[in-house]
């Protein structure tokens, strides 16, 4: 069973890296958009201040936020992460459908048997919430287990979400909710 938890730990950032280097579609979409003018040539337009103070994310009461070395943040109940949040600056553009992320996640997890449970996508967000199981070195195949991947654009940037190896059906759920309600803090 230790196998099969780091087993979904690497594909789990395997994921997100996937997420993180866009898709092809998300890629042609994100190159097909027009470059910004550089400031010079827009005399008239003066640059705006960057006015956001921080990230907000709706949790479910009891549970915490770290960030992490890496820049990541990882949320859940003090002491066990449930889920974690990469931020991309300026890649909102890149925000793949729920068709799209739910291959990347197909193509992440080879090496296990998964289903796709609920796809869901709106203006700003792809989720995909998936049950995944091991395959185990004797043929078998490990206890199937739920997971969240998904994708939020405020303004120009991308948060790319993910739940750990060993979440629940309900922790997935309230993922989900924290994954889809990402904005950025106003200032005050």
């Amino acid at each position: 069973m230790r196998h099969a938890v780091r087993q979904h730990a690497r594909a789990a950032a395997v994921a997100l890296a996937v997420l993180a280097a866009g898709c092809g579609g998300c890629k042609q979409r994100q190159q097909e958009e027009p470059e910004p003018l550089p400031e010079a040539e827009h005399p008239e337009t003066p640059p705006t201040p960057q006015r956001r103070v921080g990230v907000k994310v709706p949790m479910p009461p009891g549970w915490t936020a770290q960030v992490m070395p890496d820049g990541s943040f990882q949320f859940g109940p003090p002491g066990r992460p449930v889920l974690r949040v990469d931020l991309r600056p300026g890649q909102g553009p890149a925000l793949p459908s729920p068709d799209e992320l739910a291959q990347s996640v197909t193509k992440s997890f080879q090496g296990f048997e998964h289903s796709v449970e609920q796809k869901e996508g709106g203006a700003d967000f792809s989720l995909v919430q998936v049950k995944l199981s091991a395959r185990l070195s004797d043929g078998g195949v490990g206890s199937p287990y739920p997971a969240l991947f998904g994708a939020r654009r405020v303004e120009k940037d991308l948060f790319l979400c993910a739940t750990f190896p060993e979440v629940t059906a309900d922790e997935v759920h309230q993922a989900t909710e924290a994954c889809r309600g990402i904005e950025f803090q106003q200032p005050r």
